[in-house]
C-alpha cells in the first residue's frame, strides 16, 4: 500500500501510512476553504495518532473534537499538549508521555510505524479556547518531521519564517516531501518559502497555508516562479482541498 496524502486546506492534512495507520496534522477541517468539513469529521471513524504543530486555533482546529470521538492519541510539545488538556479538554490519557516531547527529540510511535521529530518554527503558539478570551501560554511553535515505515518522510514546517537552520534538518532527515507555507502576512510568503526549499532539499515540496483568507496574498504562482528562479531540483506538487494523492517511498 502506498502512503496516501489529503489536504484539508490551511495546513491540516491526512496521511495513511504503508500499513493503514492514520494520522491527522493540524487538523481544522471546519477552515473556510473545505465545505464538507463536518462530513469528514464525522467520517473519520478510526484516527491513530493527532499531530499539532503549535496553539492557534487554525492549527489546533477539530483535534479535541476528532480526539474524543476517534481515541486519538494527541502528538505536541510538551507545553503544547499540557495546555490542549487542560485549557481545550483533551483526554489527559490520551497526551500522555509516550506522544509527548520537544525540540529535537524523536518520537517512536505504533510499534515503531511512525517516528516524529520536533524541530523549530519562528512564529507564536498562544491557545484560546474562545475567539475574545486571552491567549494561553502553549510553548514554543514546532515544525514536524514524520517518518514512516515503508513509506517518505514529510517535513511539515507548521507556520514560522525562514531561517539559517532550516539547512540542518537536510543533515539529519533526507526529506522527500516538505509541506511548506506559503500565505506570507502571518508567516513566509512564496519568496522566502522557496528559499525554505533550498535550505531543506526536498524531493518533492507541496504548498500550503494559504488562499484560507484574503490576507493570505501568496500564491503557487508566485511560489513556483522563484523554485524555477533558484532552479531547485525539487518536484512542486499543487493539492487541490480535499484531494488525495500518493506519495512514494523514501
Amino acid at each position: 500500500m502506498e502512503t496516501q496524502l489529503t489536504w484539508y486546506g490551511q495546513s491540516a492534512f491526512r496521511i495513511v501510512t504503508p500499513a493503514g495507520k492514520v494520522l491527522l496534522i493540524d487538523p481544522w477541517l471546519t477552515n473556510p476553504v473545505f465545505d464538507r468539513g463536518k462530513e469528514e469529521i464525522a467520517a473519520l471513524a478510526h484516527v491513530d495518532l493527532i499531530l499539532v504543530t503549535h496553539g492557534h486555533s487554525d492549527h489546533v482546529g477539530n483535534a479535541v473534537e476528532i480526539g474524543k470521538r476517534t481515541r486519538a492519541k494527541l502528538v505536541a510539545t510538551f507545553d503544547l499538549s499540557a495546555a490542549i488538556v487542560s485549557v481545550l479538554g483533551y483526554p489527559s490519557e490520551l497526551a500522555d508521555i509516550e506522544t509527548t516531547g520537544h525540540m529535537g527529540g524523536t518520537l517512536t510511535l505504533l510499534g515503531g510505524e511512525v517516528e516524529v521529530t520536533f524541530v523549530r518554527a519562528w512564529h507564536g503558539s498562544g491557545l484560546s479556547k474562545e475567539d475574545a478570551a486571552p491567549a494561553i501560554y502553549a510553548g514554543n511553535p514546532s515544525g514536524l518531521i514524520v517518518g514512516l515505515r515503508h513509506g517518505p518522510t514529510i517535513y511539515h514546517t507548521g507556520d514560522t519564517d525562514l531561517f539559517s537552520d532550516m539547512a540542518l534538518v537536510s543533515r539529519f532527515h533526507k526529506i522527500d516531501t516538505m509541506l511548506v507555507c506559503i500565505g506570507d502576512h502571518f508567516t513566509m510568503g512564496p519568496l522566502r518559502a522557496a528559499e525554505a526549499v533550498k535550505l531543506v532539499h526536498p524531493r518533492e515540496v507541496i504548498p500550503m497555508h494559504y488562499g484560507t483568507f484574503p490576507v493570505l496574498t501568496g500564491t503557487p504562482e508566485a511560489f513556483e516562479r522563484e523554485l524555477k528562479r533558484r532552479k531547485l531540483k525539487a518536484q512542486l506538487r499543487l493539492m487541490k482541498i480535499g484531494e488525495t494523492i500518493a506519495l512514494g517511498a523514501g
